[in-house]
């Protein structure tokens, strides 16, 4: 019989004789009432999610335009734009603005990449390219929330998620999600929710955990003064023995959940402090990724996130934000890049030199994109054709996939919708998209709704 089946049923009989340390693992208590994990040999391991918050321009990164060069400060046709949904240009005279930066050739393959991003070009032949992606939404919490769940409506399970409920963490020691998140400078920087990483209706137990990215990584998490190890598992014991007691009861789920938080809290008290002390790492590996350790920035936490997945950390989320470049897109899309292009390159060639990008799946990209219109200065929120990049197992590095049309406006060929690139990360992880389920108010829910499609070109 299937693993999960038999704690489904010994589940359902109460769990009055499970002992606190020895209860399963987050999720493995509520796998999906209607498959096995995984579907199929999986390529990778664990995804890494780098965020830039705000709308990343693709069109100053990874999507020359020569076309638009040539129509800087000339009005926009309107055959692009007619009827389409605008942002905040809506209803005004809309003008071209060419590219800001040269684009360069890059690696073996040739890749054109921004002159701003010197290092992501190093690793060129490591990345894939992708030119096409659309999403639904025009405004960032909503686009935030597509992009995180699958939809926009809020409440629903986030996409890492859905990975801790199909095949649980490998770590027993630190959340399953972890959530990072830095502030740089290089424009509006957007206020980003916690729901972005919530469970919605999935166990609590299987949200993201944010942890602080300066000082104490988790609060609360060092032992109060005056109370020893031994007092807190007393304390912990007699706990989960009441809500054991209440669980024979009421048979709630979320009872299970919460003895199994409490534990996970427990052994956090010496896993986070170790995870956070950055003192064994050697100093070319802080000039690799250019930090110190431990001071709050976007570096710091990739080289966080490099020791969080060597633990076992199933999916890792940062934020950088910083990228909302209305005006100034010039002077504010260069300070950006600076604050993100080394540290990037770092997590890809670090895990590489480890061996360890071989079995993860590393995300880079927006929100959406910028406009090939100007706002003064600067570009629109845009949803009909922006630019990321993925790299690490199972993915086809040094190329490019997808085109937008000659001025970057539409998507036209080989487009990638978020569900495409949800439904590709979860095959990858071995996991059919349409099969993995939740039935939620009589419906059976997932991550890609009723829609997505594996994008097996760029795929090794």
């Amino acid at each position: 019989m299937p693993s999960h089946q038999t704690r489904r049923r010994f589940f359902g009989s109460g769990l009055t004789a499970l002992g606190a340390i020895a209860l399963p693992k987050a999720s493995g208590l509520f796998l999906g009432q209607n498959d096995d994990f995984p579907h199929h040999a999986p390529k990778v391991k664990r995804v890494i999610h780098l965020c830039m918050a705000g709308g990343m321009s693709h069109l100053e990164s990874f999507d020359p335009k020569p076309k638009l060069t040539a129509m800087g400060g000339k009005p926009m046709p309107t055959s692009y734009t007619k009827g389409q949904p605008i942002a905040q240009l809506q209803g005004r005279k809309l003008m071209c603005l060419a590219p800001q930066f040269e684009f360069v050739r890059c690696g073996k393959s040739g890749q054109l990449i921004s002159e701003v991003l010197p290092h992501m070009g190093r690793i060129a032949d490591d990345i894939c390219v992708i030119r096409s992606l659309k999403t639904d939404q025009i405004n960032h919490d909503p686009a935030h929330t597509f992009m995180n769940t699958g939809t926009s409506i809020s409440g629903r399970p986030s996409m890492g998620s859905w990975l801790l409920h199909a095949l649980d963490s490998e770590c027993d020691d630190l959340p399953g999600y972890v959530v990072l998140t830095s502030v740089g400078r290089g424009g509006q920087s957007q206020p980003i929710a916690s729901r972005q990483w919530h469970s919605g209706f999935l166990p609590s137990n299987l949200q993201g955990v944010h942890f602080q990215s300066r000082g104490t990584a988790v609060h609360y998490v060092k032992t109060p003064p005056g109370v020893d190890r031994a007092g807190q598992r007393a304390v912990l014991d007699a706990i989960a023995d009441l809500n054991r007691g209440l669980d024979a009861r009421h048979s709630d789920p979320e009872i299970a959940a919460r003895i199994q938080q409490y534990e996970l809290a427990f052994k956090m008290q010496e896993s986070v402090p170790k995870l956070a002390d950055m003192s064994d790492e050697p100093e070319h590996i802080f000039q690799m990724y250019g930090t110190g350790g431990g001071d709050g920035s976007y570096a710091s936490n990739c080289l966080l996130a490099r020791r969080l997945a060597e633990r076992g950390v199933r999916f890792i989320q940062l934020y950088h934000r910083g990228w909302d470049q209305h005006g100034g897109i010039k002077s504010g899309f260069s300070t950006a890049a600076k604050e993100v292009d080394q540290a990037t390159a770092a997590l890809v060639l670090d895990l590489k030199q480890r061996g360890m990008l071989e079995d993860t799946l590393i995300i880079f990209g927006s929100e959406f994109g910028r406009t090939p219109m100007a706002q003064g200065n600067g570009r629109d929120h845009h949803i009909r054709g922006f630019s990321a990049w993925l790299a690490g197992g199972g993915i086809r590095g040094g190329m490019c996939y997808g085109e937008t049309d000659e001025l970057g406006y539409n998507a036209v060929e080989n487009i990638v919708h978020v569900h495409d690139l949800h439904a590709t990360m979860l095959h990858l992880l071995g996991i059919d998209h349409e099969r993995l389920t939740f039935r939620y108010k009589g419906r059976d829910f997932r991550l890609t709704d009723v829609s997505g499609h594996v994008v097996r070109p760029i795929l090794a």
